[in-house]
């Protein structure tokens, strides 16, 4: 099974349990998204009002068993943000929000990527502790902080 499909799988079991969703509800909503390919599950959930995002943001939390973070309406340091690439900030869907002595926060939607903290290390060497994202969440504010961002 594809790790798209035990994702969408593993959300729904916690929606389900967290009683966001019904029991037919979630034979439905996979059933629904089955037939989007290019869309992110947790923008497909949204996007349909299926769940709220504070509620997306606590399933997802629960699934990666790490803190959430809701990227929208951050003041993210710019410091920060230009130690990153923007393409490899977009490309992984992850951004940094905060350092910590050697200890850097990055908001990832994907916190379980095996390869992202190699990824991460080609650019720092800072200990790294992940927070989870909505996907478009963290894709806006990235693109949002470098087209406002003067000189960029």
């Amino acid at each position: 099974m594809s790790k798209k499909k035990v994702f969408v799988r593993e959300v729904v079991k916690l929606l389900t349990k967290n009683n966001l969703i019904s029991l037919e509800e979630s034979f439905q909503l996979q059933e629904s998204f089955s037939h989007r390919a290019k869309e992110s599950f947790d923008d497909f959930l949204l996007s349909e009002g299926i769940i709220a995002k504070d509620d997306l943001l606590k399933v997802l939390s629960q699934h990666y068993d790490v803190p959430s973070f809701d990227c929208r309406g951050y003041f993210f340091k710019k410091d920060l943000l230009h130690v990153f690439p923007k393409d490899f900030l977009i490309r992984n869907v992850v951004v940094p929000v905060e350092r910590d002595e050697n200890i850097l926060i990055m908001v990832a939607n994907d916190p379980s990527d095996q390869e992202l903290l190699a990824k991460i290390g080609e650019h720092v060497s800072y200990d790294i502790q992940f927070r989870v994202g909505i996907y478009q969440g963290i894709l806006d504010s990235i693109r949002e902080y470098y087209d406002s961002a003067p000189g960029e």
